[in-house]
């Protein structure tokens, strides 16, 4: 082998490192190539093949750069371009215009590349894909996202023709990021699928960082705690690599999910780190970015909002020359809060006049910004109805996109986007003091995702496979635990497919399909008639309200601090908990016993004033809110004895309501494994009625009892259950071959009408932002089942049974699933049954 032979292997080794996500592996090689050709740094000798020693020197300046050494990288594109070839004296301005582009100066980037396509156009296909990807790129970062469309379409077909499957790859990368910016995150994250795979078998150095855009989309989606688990395992991989200007995007992105999350302290520093990363690699753009970051956190905790002004105004005027023109009107708009934080509302007035309106092609992150600062300023003129209106607008921003998403998980985590605006209509009513403008906007601002169609997953193989394993594996766990405990592998792969469905499930499509809300007057004539109160739950800068609605009139209480009845409705749920075990010493038992009761206490004091205002009604709806949303209800004083109903909002309730049935039909009872009471408790429940459907011991499968459920008037299931609290869609009921998860409830065509959970918690549910609930009792709800009967904390096998026969007895006898479930609880000191949805 020659010495230019030598050297172009090392080329093309080096090319292939860079493109790999491993610069400094490509420099080592390049480096080699270019010492065979006698080149030495610092010195200007020209090699024997200067053209060849200028290609090695372009890529060699790319992989240096890629490692932060921006400097050193330009010097060798100088040196290059005074040895290539006329012919490739482009593809060293191009190179040039990519690191650029990658230090942050786009418009300078921009002007290399557009000079650099004409002139490949015909010479090179492959060098044109790769110039069109960067200009892509470059495209997406002033927001043009047209143009970045066509230009990554474009290099996909070249790469295509040419068989170049990285740059293939590359190319459809950008294109699910046009997606992405466009709001569309389900075919973002289908196209990234896609180039993972890809990804997997030709490049897989590039993973970081398609992970680092999936962690993106998963914050466009509110999904902030997944986003940061995301990017906390591809950090790791990006300093490995040594891809300086990445891992620095993702600690920027890892502050944006830290700031999402409430962590301002977590968020600070990680844009702190962020930035200097950027100034390290010269990156102006990126710096001021990452400086952007930081201005929003201060902005989120500061007590001295003045001085925050004039940072937003240098911040905006650096991003505008550098044409991040979207990010600059963000500054502004962060400068006219800071000035409405300090009471300056005079010239917060005039400097949102003087920035003029948002396109409404802007990013949605932009946008929601927007209608918040002037909803904020509005409040501050006291024009409470033009706040209002831009609360109404960007609220309705939030729901189009959840309209395009199929996945519940995505649907409940939007709703986190517009957390600041909801709170500020709400704000803005409380103030005003008018109940039932309040209620009216409790139920704007609370438990959205139920309005929108619940969308199958779709039944694709990978996806059944991954359930089929989950189970089996779930399955052998609970059977063998003495040897599931010695090998914690297994439930690592367990986390790894449920990993793995909730991400497949992410990719579904919404069908834009939403129901209207009802008017508050429906509802109100709906309580009327069956003589209920309805006490909605409120939690607002720290306080905690209740509205209560009797006799068509609307009442507002503040109840005074949040903290106090939430920390005593966790220690509750832990009382319970410990009460239901099986072998607690009578001495501890009594302690127990003696904590319940100051517990209950301390929620009773709290929701005194509104619980006396619901007395006389026939029975109650409560509409909870966070730590709330899991209280055991009738163990409350003046609950007891009293028909009540939980629901995530009343709009909820009221549909849940108008879609009950009232045939029993031939109710469905179900016996799981190793649960001591059930089949006892089911040969009880059989008893009551004429005819039933039964399954038990090994014919109580998990297929046999879905296609059971579906349709079915009233099921009972006796099975032991676990709530998942980090992964709610796998919260599951325990058959005789495995779990039955929430997540397999989406699969249901018709949803069972009524069922009872009586086993164990899976009535809990994880609250999100918006009293957005996810549970197995959640989920039935989603289905559209009108009523659920479940527990909220663990509960004895013989309670239980006892409770749940006589619940049976007066359903059989048409009283209403609420009514039955007040008298067959009432006495028992530990029943933790709520009545869910419709009552």
């Amino acid at each position: 082998m020659t010495v230019q032979e030598r050297a172009r292997l090392l080329h093309r080794r080096g090319v292939a490192a860079t493109s790999g996500g491993h610069p400094a592996r490509a420099a080592g090689h390049l480096r080699e190539g270019l010492l065979l050709l006698g080149w030495a740094p610092g010195q200007a000798a020209v090699p024997a093949d200067a053209a060849l020693a200028a290609r090695l020197l372009i890529s060699l300046a790319h992989a240096e750069a890629e490692q932060g050494h921006t400097d050193l990288g330009l010097g060798l594109l100088t040196q290059a371009q005074d040895w290539a070839a006329p012919e490739e004296r482009t593809i060293v301005q191009a190179q040039l215009g990519l690191m650029l582009l990658r230090t942050g100066r786009v418009v300078q980037a921009l002007e290399r590349l557009d000079a650099a396509v004409p002139s490949l156009a015909g010479y090179d296909d492959v060098e044109l894909a790769r110039i069109l990807l960067n200009r892509a790129v470059a495209y997406l970062a002033l927001g043009r996202i047209r143009l970045a469309r066509e230009d990554s379409r474009r290099s996909a077909h070249l790469s295509l023709t040419q068989g170049h499957d990285v740059l293939h790859a590359k190319a459809l990368h950008n294109d699910g990021y046009c997606d992405l910016l466009l709001g569309d995150i389900p075919t973002a994250l289908s196209t990234f699928a896609r180039v993972e795979e890809i990804y997997q078998r030709v490049n897989p150095g590039f993973l970081p960082v398609l992970a680092l855009d999936q962690a993106r989309a998963l914050l466009a989606a509110g999904l902030a705690r997944e986003a940061g688990e995301t990017l906390d395992r591809i950090l790791r991989r990006f300093r490995r690599q040594r891809l300086t200007q990445d891992y620095a995007e993702a600690e920027l992105a890892r502050a944006q999910a830290a700031l999402d999350a409430r962590d301002h302290d977590m968020a600070r520093v990680w844009a702190q780190r962020a930035r200097a990363q950027f100034r390290r690699r010269g990156s102006e753009l990126w710096t001021l970015r990452a400086r952007l970051m930081t201005l929003r956190v201060d902005l989120a905790r500061t007590r001295a909002p003045y001085r925050l002004v004039a940072r937003a105004d240098g911040l905006a005027a650096g991003l505008a020359a550098l044409g991040a023109g979207d990010e600059a009107r963000v500054a502004r708009l962060l400068g006219v809060r800071a000035l409405l934080l300090a009471g300056r509302t005079d010239a917060a007035a005039e400097a949102a006049r003087a920035l003029g309106a948002t396109h409404s092609r802007a990013p949605l992150a932009t946008l929601l910004v927007h209608h918040l600062t002037h909803a904020e300023l509005a409040v501050a003129q006291g024009r409470r109805g033009a706040a209002l209106s831009r609360v109404r607008t960007g609220l309705s921003l939030i729901d189009t996109h959840r309209g395009r998403v199929g996945s519940l998980d995505l649907r409940t985590g939007l709703t986190a986007l517009g957390d600041d605006l909801a709170r500020t209509g709400l704000a803005a009513v409380l103030d005003n003091g008018h109940a039932r403008l309040v209620f009216d906007w409790s139920e704007r601002c609370r438990a959205q995702a139920f309005r929108h169609t619940q969308v199958r997953p779709a039944e694709d193989g990978r996806t059944a496979e991954a359930v089929v394993e989950l189970r089996e594996l779930s399955q052998w766990m609970r059977t063998h635990p003495a040897q599931a405990r010695q090998a914690p592998y297994l439930r690592r792969r367990c986390l790894e497919l449920e990993r793995e469905i909730r991400e497949r499930g992410w990719r579904l499509r919404g069908t834009r399909d939403a129901t209207a809300p009802a008017a508050t007057s429906e509802i109100v004539a709906e309580l009327a008639a069956a003589d209920l109160a309805l006490m909605s739950l409120l939690h607002m800068r720290g306080r905690l309200w209740a509205l209560v609605v009797r006799r068509s009139r609307f009442r507002l209480y503040e109840l005074g601090e949040y903290a106090p009845a939430a920390e005593a409705g966790r220690r509750l749920a832990g009382d319970l908990r410990a009460a239901a075990g099986r072998y607690v010493p009578g001495r501890l038992r009594s302690v127990i016993g003696l904590s319940i009761r100051r517990q209950v206490e301390t929620i009773t004091s709290a929701l005194g004033p509104a619980l006396a205002a619901a007395t006389g009604a026939s029975g109650l709806v409560v509409v909870p809110t966070m730590a709330l949303a899991a209280l055991p209800w009738g163990l409350l004083p003046p609950m007891a004895g009293m028909p009540l109903v939980v629901a995530p909002s009343a709009q909820v309730w009221l549909s849940a309501r108008r879609a009950r049935r009232d045939d029993l039909g031939v109710p469905l009872l179900v016996a799981g494994p190793d649960l001591e009471h059930a089949e006892a408790e089911v040969d009880q429940i059989a008893a009551v009625y004429p005819e039933v459907r039964r399954l038990s011991g090994a014919g109580a499968t998990v297929e046999a009892t879905l296609a059971a459920l579906d349709g079915a008037s009233v099921a009972h299931l006796a099975a032991h259950g676990h709530h998942e609290r980090e992964n709610v869609l796998f919260s599951r009921l325990d058959l005789a071959d495995g779990p039955l998860m929430a997540y397999d409830l989406q699969r249901l065509a018709g949803a069972p009408g009524h069922v009872v959970l009586s086993a164990c918690d899976v009535g809990q549910t994880v609250v999100r932002v918006g009293d957005e609930i996810l549970g197995f009792a959640a989920a039935l709800l989603y289905a559209g089942t009108s009523s659920v009967i479940g527990c909220v904390t663990p509960i004895p096998d013989e309670v239980a049974a006892r409770v749940m026969t006589e619940y049976h007895r007066r359903l059989a006898r048409r009283v209403p699933p609420a009514c039955a479930l007040a008298a067959a609880a009432e006495g028992e000191p530990v029943s933790s049954f709520v009545c869910f949805g419709a009552g």
